[in-house]
């Protein structure tokens, strides 16, 4: 209780000062002036000699730099780039590893909340504004806290719990679905089929995967559906869920089928396994990580890296951005977004565009976040560096804008 108390009283302070609020004129309201030597929209495009302009929690206007108003904080960034607010479609907020080092799932929830809240923090700082965590009950609380202002942290989505095999039949999905709404969920995941460390098998039926999505659809709830192989996948579709999570053994028939019924597809190839591959001491012997699951996820990672480039391949499927950020991987999700381009193929603007617009329009938001333009949300990184040219420059993080409240890297 100690220790808890003492991350409680960090997280006040950083509270208090990891955010820094534009100092407003005389005569208007809080307002703040960004430049770099370019801004990347989020949607492809590149401005040059551009700056941009934000008052309170919008982006008020983009401007031409001999345009911009004299008025308000101005901050220069010679040599960077300022892009939207980077989005993480997976993680795990409130994962963490214990008081010996190692991966716990036993903490009470208090404790659990302090370290999703710390999970928050280091993923901000490396410039991540909007993260979807699927999921546990102990999100939501810490969810309402960071969109009070009481922390600083990256706006959070969360689906609060999951569905399962044991969750029951079609009724008891769907009784389930409207419990986690009315708890307030912003989301629905469902485990499709066994973990890639078990071999990936589909775990439930299309009946039950179709009340349980139809069920969400009716609660105007997107579904995220963990599903590693052709099957699992296919009857996601059908079921007309909204994402297909991992999909780390799937084919291309089934890629194509994700592609014509118009699902989402997040593929998570590299950090996650990377992370349990350095983690292995903190993790081995706990439930299913066994050596035989760690040789599954350490054989499958050429695996992986095949499956996304077929995926980006092929027409019309809309691959996004996420992590499945678990203990050890908070703060490092940029890593994900390096071996997509260093070892995946992906080209650095595509990625961008994977990592703000086309990740918000998944999560349902590509209305508030994901683009920087007029009148969306004030959620924007600032880089040393051009990452269209060197993607690793997505690391080198100078500035995060998050709801027009700036936090800088170590602060």
């Amino acid at each position: 209780m100690a220790r808890l108390l003492r991350l409680v009283v960090a997280s006040g302070l950083l509270a208090a000062c990891g955010s820094e609020p534009p100092e407003p004129g005389p005569a208007h309201d809080a307002m703040l002036v960004l430049t770099a030597d370019r801004m990347l929209d989020g949607r492809g495009g590149v401005l040059e000699g551009h700056g941009v302009v934000v008052r309170d929690d919008r982006i008020a206007a983009v401007l031409p730099v001999a345009e911009l108003p004299p008025a308000g904080r101005r901050l220069d960034f010679p040599g960077g780039t300022i892009l939207p607010g980077f989005i993480d479609t997976h993680v795990h907020l409130h994962w963490h590893f214990g008081e010996d080092g190692r991966y716990t799932r036993d903490d009470p929830p208090e404790v659990n909340a302090v370290h999703a809240l710390e999970n928050g923090i280091k993923m901000l700082e490396a410039g991540f504004t909007t993260v979807q965590s699927l999921g546990a009950a102990v999100d939501g609380p810490v969810r309402d806290a960071v969109n009070r202002g009481v922390v600083p942290g990256p706006r959070i989505i969360t689906s609060l719990g999951s569905l399962n095999a044991r969750t029951g039949g079609p009724d008891a999905m769907t009784a389930e679905v409207h419990r986690l709404a009315d708890a307030g969920a912003d989301a629905i995941k469902i485990f499709a089929s066994e973990s890639s460390r078990d071999g990936g098998g589909p775990t439930l039926s299309q009946e039950q995967l179709d009340a349980a999505c139809a069920a969400a659809d009716d609660r105007g709830l997107r579904t995220l559906v963990h599903a590693h192989g052709p099957v699992s996948a296919t009857r996601a579709a059908n079921a007309g869920c909204t994402t297909i999570e991992h999909g780390s053994l799937l084919d291309q028939a089934t890629l194509d089928v994700l592609a014509e019924k118009g699902l989402f597809y997040d593929p998570n190839i590299y950090l996650i396994v990377a992370n349990y591959l350095e983690n292995k001491d903190r993790y081995l012997g706990i439930g299913n990580y066994t050596e035989e699951g760690f040789r599954l996820m350490s054989e499958n990672s050429e695996g992986r890296m095949a499956i996304f480039g077929k995926a980006l391949a092929t027409e019309g499927l809309r691959v996004v951005f996420g992590t499945d950020a678990v203990a050890g991987a908070h703060g490092q999700n940029i890593r994900e977004a390096v071996a997509r381009v260093e070892q995946g193929g992906q080209a650095p603007a595509d990625l961008i565009v994977s990592l703000t617009s086309l990740a918000a329009e998944s999560l349902g938001l590509g209305d508030e976040i994901g683009t920087l333009a007029e009148g969306y949300a004030a959620d924007l990184v600032v880089v040393d560096g051009d990452p269209v040219q060197d993607v690793t420059a997505l690391g080198n993080v100078r500035l995060i804008v998050k709801g027009g409240r700036l936090h800088r890297p170590g602060d």
